[in-house]
């Protein structure tokens, strides 16, 4: 036992001297290659909204219940709109947020390199523009509001930013006529005839915009010049509020209305974690992809809004899907497998080549110990041979014993075993020829 425990050992150091090499290149390899491997996904993540009572606020719950599944927690922070939001990704309070289409003016130059530190992971839906208003004459036109008290939403909120763009193209200036109010409250006011008119953002089925749209004496202005607008405003869409869509038995609206929308953008650092960002876009696909009033499914999420420049990881996504290990697998063992990948391949093509030389420089080096001794052997023969001098009796006999004693010692692998034998035969064969001399002489 000890003598096999011994051969074991024996061969792995020939093993080790003759690898250590291609041990030390595989190492390298590995440290050069963990440069490039991004490190693991945050289990913590931060997205800004808007008021808790919108769309932004309730769609940012649902990414929650559906992160925490591959083990993520996406914190929620109620935000007072689109804006707040941006100023809040800029400084690093939250590393994703939702955005109004609109609010960050276009570039002058559109080929100029977009230094904000943002991208987008694309727009998630329509937003619809609604302008309620009293009064029996029927509006088309936002120049007919001048002079009206109109609410256009909370300071820092998408809405007023959106509203003030569209009046002052109007001709509508700033002033005390535009009153900050938003929501329900908004609603209210309108109800009760204290203001005249209200710009509403919202998802049809809001209950901001079910309200107005049964409230009687209000009315929902069609934007006659919807053309006009998109052409003029690039990041708003027309559709149409189909007649008798939103109560079939009081046919209403009675006729189709046209109406303008921005789109609800998904923006993000640009030092957010690949992964999770395609994760972001899966969990986005299952809440926003299917089919709606003004939407068709599987329409979002689409890159419709350009005002930030889009995520290459996006781009990859809209293009081809999911990465192929998060279609199959859960996505911590997605991540890792695809970090082990970057750190594995490098080296295993390294390795491939090196391993296939190995063998034959571990054969080498063992049967080198043996040959060696072949050629002192070699020598002794040529002498006995060719050059047999009998006063050298003696010191023949001692070279041969020595290599006999060296051949005895030899330490190699129980597979070369044999070369060993070998020589020793080979020993006495040349012993049997300085015999043979000594009895001639």
């Amino acid at each position: 036992m000890m003598a096999r425990i011994k051969a074991g050992l024996l061969s792995l150091r020939d093993l080790f001297a003759t690898a250590w090499w291609i041990i030390l290149l595989a190492a390298i390899g590995f440290l050069i290659a963990y440069q490039f491997v991004e490190p693991a996904p945050p289990k913590k993540i931060v997205i800004t909204t808007g008021g808790e009572s919108g769309a932004y606020y309730q769609f940012a719950q649902r990414y929650a219940t559906i992160l925490a599944r591959d083990g993520i927690k996406l914190e929620v922070k109620a935000s007072a709109g689109s804006l707040e939001n941006i100023e809040r990704l800029k400084s690093g309070e939250a590393q994703i947020g939702f955005v109004q289409g609109g609010v960050v003016p276009p570039k002058e130059d559109p080929d100029a390199e977009d230094d904000s530190g943002l991208l987008s992971l694309g727009s998630l839906f329509y937003e619809p523009v609604w302008v309620f208003y009293r009064g029996e004459k029927d509006l088309t036109r936002l120049t007919e509001l001048k002079g009206k008290r109109i609410a256009i939403g909370q300071e820092g909120s998408g809405v007023r930013q959106l509203a003030q763009q569209l009046l002052q193209a109007n001709d509508i200036p700033a002033g005390d006529h535009l009153v900050p109010l938003s929501g329900l409250k908004a609603a209210e006011e309108l109800q009760q005839g204290r203001i005249d008119a209200a710009f509403i953002i919202a998802a049809e089925n809001a209950p901001v915009v079910q309200v107005l749209i049964r409230s009687p004496g209000v009315k929902l202005m069609s934007f006659a010049q919807d053309r006009a607008y998109q052409r003029r405003f690039p990041f708003l869409t027309k559709l149409t509020f189909p007649r008798g869509v939103a109560d079939l038995v009081r046919d209403f609206p009675p006729d189709d209305i046209k109406v303008l929308a921005p789109t609800a953008n998904l923006i993000i650092r640009d030092d957010l974690h690949p992964a999770l960002q395609t994760l972001l876009l899966r969990t986005a696909s299952e809440v926003h992809g299917k089919s709606g009033f003004f939407q068709d499914a599987g329409e979002f999420p689409a890159y419709k809004d350009q005002m930030l420049p889009l995520s290459p990881d996006a781009a990859r996504y809209f293009k081809s899907g999911p990465p192929f290990l998060q279609r199959y697998l859960p996505f911590w063992l997605a991540v890792l497998v695809d970090r082990l990948i970057v750190m594995l391949v490098p080296i295993f093509a390294l390795l491939i080549p090196l391993l296939k030389v190995a063998p034959a420089i571990y054969t080498w080096r063992i049967r080198r110990k043996v040959f060696l001794c072949y050629g002192e052997l070699k020598f002794l023969e040529e002498d006995l041979t060719h050059h047999f001098e009998a006063a050298k009796m003696d010191d023949y006999r001692n070279r041969l014993d020595a290599l006999d004693a060296e051949a005895s010692q030899l330490h190699v692998p129980l597979g070369f075993t044999d070369l060993v034998y070998t020589l020793r035969e080979h020993v006495n064969l040349v012993r049997s020829i300085l015999d043979k001399r000594e009895k001639q002489a």
